[in-house]
């Protein structure tokens, strides 16, 4: 009995690694420029009158590189619900009815691009992981979202909450480990965010408010994993040779997240955050490739290709210097932050299409092994090892 059982478990594994094999993405249709945002967020929150604040974003968006956002909510939905401009009225309930209305058609978008370019029916997708930070309720975005792409009844759904920047990380980690212990699974992985959860009018005793209008916007991002692809149909992008989660002690306090009557809520010390991720890197880059290569002395991080949530532009600059990285490294990180802004957990997977675009078109540096992290409340890392495939060179 005991061959026999190990026998089934062998044929119920996949026999290679789990691989990204397309990518999709989207965003709510109205876009500001951040040299309209200061303006704008404080004629629609009625507080042009609190110059000193108005001020002080003025400094924050100095010190970032985006240049626009997307946003499901227009100025025409704040003026409908001026509850939602004060954190000490309950709005928690009318944030969460529009969220859940419009992440499911959001994320569809994603999704429908990523399984068009999959190339293979909705029907054959086994599993779905979704991860917002914008819902609260059961049945969820997840069972919503499997409705509107069409999905089998049998899939296998799976619904993250509150996992902040590192979320698309994480989603990806799990899609991998579904992928590879389930021969012929298909997993398809959602990121959804829209800030509408947690957008309220500045406060002079809650300084962090600012921090969100600066770097937030909302987005979508869809990724299809698979192992032991079939040819000629799929087509691997990248392969995802190894995963690590790690927490830094003691850092719980920097980044946190929690819904309250009022909204989406949170701290972000930014000071304290800026150089946590820097700080570690090298470690946990060690950790990921070392068992792979025998010695991290064997690995050039010049010679690798990058995928970093970015965050806010201070975090990158500090990974450039923390590792030496040449000019360039970090590109595809510093692009979506310009054109998009923070998209949390969704932001990961815009990063890792912006390297899939590069790296087909032949943009700066490629190379054939790769790393993606994302950071999040714990103060998390999340470190994924990633093998470019030939098939990036041939769309």
């Amino acid at each position: 009995m005991a061959n026999t059982l190990r026998e089934i478990r062998r044929q119920q594994r996949a026999d290679g690694h789990a691989a990204v094999l397309a990518i999709g993405t989207a965003n709510p249709p109205n876009c500001v420029s951040q040299d309209e945002y200061r303006d704008y967020y404080f004629r629609v929150t009625k507080s042009e009158h609190l110059t000193d604040l108005k001020h002080k974003l003025k400094t924050m968006f100095d010190k970032t590189c985006t240049v626009k956002r997307f946003f499901h909510h227009t100025e025409e939905l704040l003026d409908a619900h001026p509850h939602f401009l004060d954190r000490g009225k309950p709005s928690l309930d009318d944030r969460l009815s529009i969220a859940g209305a419009a992440a499911p058609e959001l994320a569809a978008s994603a999704a429908a691009k990523a399984i068009a370019k999959w190339g293979r029916p909705a029907t054959d997708i086994t599993h779905l992981v979704v991860s917002t930070n914008s819902g609260a309720h059961a049945p969820g975005a997840d069972l919503v979202l499997a409705s509107l792409l069409g999905l089998h009844a049998s899939v296998l759904r799976t619904l993250l909450h509150l996992k902040g920047c590192s979320a698309g990380s994480a989603s990806l980690r799990l899609a991998k480990d579904l992928a590879e212990n389930n021969r012929g699974a298909r997993v398809l992985v959602v990121c959804v965010e829209l800030t509408i959860v947690a957008f309220r009018g500045p406060e002079e005793t809650y300084p962090h408010t600012l921090v969100g209008q600066a770097t937030f916007g909302d987005g979508a991002g869809a990724v299809i994993v698979g192992a032991d692809a079939y040819d000629p149909v799929e087509h691997p992008l990248f392969e995802m040779v190894s995963a690590l989660q790690t927490v830094i002690p003691n850092t719980g306090h920097v980044l946190t997240m929690k819904l309250t009557e009022g909204g989406l809520d949170g701290h972000i010390f930014t000071r304290e955050l800026i150089p946590i991720a820097a700080e570690n890197i090298k470690r946990c880059l060690s950790d990921a490739f070392g068992p792979l290569f025998g010695s991290v002395d064997a690995v050039e991080w010049n010679d690798l290709f990058w995928a970093v949530h970015p965050g806010i532009s201070a975090i990158l600059d500090n990974i450039d210097r923390a590792l030496r990285l040449e000019p360039g490294k970090l590109a595809a990180s510093r692009t979506v932050l310009r054109e998009y802004g923070n998209m949390l957990g969704a932001t990961i997977i815009f990063v890792l299409d912006e390297q899939r675009r590069r790296m087909e078109e032949e943009e700066g540096e490629g190379g054939e092994w790769g790393v993606m992290m994302g950071f999040g409340p714990g103060f998390t890392i999340e470190t994924m090892v990633l093998h470019a495939t030939s098939e990036l060179k041939k769309n």
